[in-house]
């Protein structure tokens, strides 16, 4: 299974790419989509829309894992963040990959164990799961990767029940 992590934003955006099978997990590529700060809000939502429907299309996932938003004390940040997620979900609609989502929580237990598990600790155990020399940069793309690795971790919790169960009344 291809899992594309995403960590949404709407000046960097965060991607990371692993291939999940068996038990096993490894990383195919990572970086980030940029928007320059100079242009208008609508036209680098434009932009991350056309980026995404591109990297989708190359990277060919078999389904998206996505960071839910957490808003802290920047509002105004958070908007934006919201407005650049919005256009990612409608991406990988309009390309026809499963999406699943997941909080912060979920994802800082599913790679460390711990739910409240600082971020540097995340972007350590991202790093030996996936055995990299180093952390990812930009941090967009640690993020990312941790996102597809915490989805690598509990997919198999989603699969449709298969094969001779018998039921007893």
């Amino acid at each position: 299974m291809r899992i594309l992590g995403i960590d949404p934003g709407f000046a960097t955006i965060g991607f990371g790419l692993v291939e999940a099978e068996r038990g096993q997990v490894h990383m195919v590529t990572y970086g980030a989509i940029t928007t320059p700060a100079g242009l208008p809000l609508s036209r680098r939502l434009y932009q991350i829309s056309c980026d995404m429907e591109e990297l989708i299309g190359q990277l060919k996932p078999d389904v998206i894992s996505i960071e839910e938003l957490f808003f802290n004390t920047n509002i105004t940040t958070g908007i934006a963040v919201a407005h650049g997620r919005g256009v990612i979900l409608c991406a990988a609609e309009k390309c026809g990959v499963p999406l699943h989502e997941y909080t912060p929580s979920q994802v800082k237990l599913a790679v460390t164990g711990y739910g409240k598990a600082e971020k540097r600790q995340v972007m350590d155990m991202t790093r030996r799961l996936l055995k990299l020399k180093a952390v990812p940069r930009p941090d967009d793309a640690a993020d990312a990767l941790a996102l597809a690795l915490c989805h690598a971790r509990s997919f198999t919790s989603r699969l449709p029940q298969t094969g001779n169960v018998k039921e007893t009344i």
